[in-house]
């Protein structure tokens, strides 16, 4: 290939004198170039002619074109320490001017979105969409709840030497490839080849404005669904954490439905997007049979983990609570669930003095028999809370929604253990079984109801906590 070679070839793709073009580009995968990569930004130099512009990115190690261009005399390059790009041509020093001064790497008031304005096109030659930086610009304008605030970095301005961090900035992987098959049906991707290598062409516009409309209906649209990719993972826990964080409700993990072990349990609970933890189990032991010392460690260690605790849960009525009363202030851990039960009176009075919240919930008893007991509690002035675990009612042959929560308990619901099972007691996953789980909710959300839903281990049977958060997802977002 010559230069004459190649300027013929993207004249033949649509490039005219005056245009901007954002380039990417592999030199190897033309095959040979006599002249190399100068010969390269020249040939697309001659295309361009002196009213068009050539830009290229020039963070990180992007290949023997970028340095050739970037030492270029005529040269301008953008100042960025973390996403600068160079540009020769007409329209360079507006392009790159300021670029450290805009809120975002890759958004607003940088040189991509310029580019845009300006009528600009993105060339990949010899790369995929995988190397396209104008697919950033997008995440950024999309604002999307996965991207970080970068850690501050101190450089040199024209405007002297300042610190400076930007909002909105990419992390490590993107499954970008697969907008490409979007970008071709739109007709607006135009494909060629110049020599070896595959060449694609689409006004920088157009990128953007398919990719956000694509963004907008799925905000994780450029990650890839591989459950091995711990980043894509945890950049889809973002979102849903996103979401979550616009409900009312807080919804809340079961520990022993998260794993068995801190670490794992921590681990699995970020992955799956969720923070606030109800431990009810570790180790394989429930929380009423743990060593107190063991107890207070592990709820220390999940706050440090940033995983805190949001109640402590027994699972059979225990004698006495004092000791995990003093270890839950000591720890402030907010909240306790018990099952609802004739102590439910002396443990409320105890628990008045430590300042915890009592919650109880039903195991083996029918509605009106629990509002009974709430009711009676309420009268001797104590604050009767009720955790509603509607599998528990469907276990005991009463319908969760249409009876049990339309009796006096819903007075005193603070809490809804988010499980679901058959009459005959076998676990389902969620809304596939008799606790009308997804009706219950709903009807939660419409009131405003402020307090834990706790993706209970009684799931455990039937899904592990991912599995169980994303069905829990699903049912939000068909509502």
């Amino acid at each position: 290939m010559t230069r004459i070679d190649i300027a013929a070839e993207l004249t033949a793709l649509g490039l005219r004198r005056g245009d901007i073009v954002l380039l990417h580009s592999s030199l190897s995968s033309l095959g040979h170039v006599e002249g190399g990569a100068d010969a390269l930004i020249d040939a697309f130099l001659d295309v361009l002619g002196p009213e068009g512009t050539l830009v290229v990115p020039t963070f990180g190690a992007l290949g023997i074109v970028t340095e050739h261009l970037r030492a270029r005399a005529a040269a301008i390059e953008s100042c960025h320490p973390r996403a600068r790009v160079a540009a020769v041509g007409k329209d360079a020093a507006e392009i790159c001017a300021d670029h450290w001064k805009a809120e975002t790497a890759h958004g607003a008031g940088t040189p991509y979105t310029r580019i845009a304005a300006r009528g600009g096109y993105v060339c990949l030659l010899g790369v995929d969409q995988d190397r396209n930086t104008t697919l950033h610009t997008v995440e950024a304008l999309l604002r999307l709840p996965y991207l970080k605030t970068t850690s501050e970095t101190t450089f040199e301005t024209p405007e002297g030497t300042v610190a400076r961090s930007w909002k909105y900035f990419p992390g490590p992987h993107r499954d970008f490839i697969g907008l490409d098959r979007v970008l071709r049906e739109s007709g607006k991707l135009r494909i060629g080849r110049i020599g070896s290598a595959v060449v694609r062409l689409i006004r920088s516009r157009d990128l953007i404005d398919i990719s956000l409309e694509v963004g907008r209906r799925d905000p994780a649209f450029v990650l890839c669904d591989n459950p091995n990719c711990t980043d894509c993972v945890l950049q889809r826990a973002a979102l849903r954490q996103d979401r979550f964080s616009r409900e009312h409700f807080t919804p809340v993990a079961a520990a022993g439905l998260a794993g068995r072990y801190v670490p794992e349990i921590v681990e699995n609970v970020r992955a799956a997007g969720v923070t606030g933890i109800e431990l009810d189990m570790l180790e394989g032991k429930p929380v009423q049979a743990l060593n107190p010392d063991k107890l207070a460690g592990a709820i220390g260690d999940f706050r440090e983990a940033g995983c805190p605790v949001a109640s402590l849960r027994f699972s059979a009525v225990p004698n006495r609570i004092e000791s995990v009363l003093e270890i839950a202030a000591a720890a402030a851990v907010p909240r306790l669930v018990l099952p609802l039960s004739h102590l439910a009176e002396r443990f409320l009075a105890t628990a008045v003095e430590t300042g915890i919240t009592l919650s109880f919930f039903n195991i083996g008893m029918a509605a009106e028999a629990a509002a009974e007991l709430l009711l009676d509690l309420r009268k001797r002035g104590l604050p009767a809370r009720f955790t509603f675990n509607a599998a528990n009612f469907a276990r005991a042959g009463e319908k969760p929604f249409l009876h049990s929560f339309r009796t006096k308990v819903r007075r005193f619901v603070d809490q809804l253990d988010v499980e679901d099972c058959l009459f005959d007691g076998r676990p389902t996953p969620l809304a596939r079984g008799n606790a009308e789980v997804k009706e219950l909710i709903s009807i939660l959300r419409c009131t405003g109801f402020s307090g834990p839903l706790v993706l209970g281990t009684g799931n455990r049977p039937v899904a592990d906590l991912r599995e169980t958060v994303a069905r829990f997802d699903e049912l939000l977002q068909a509502m």
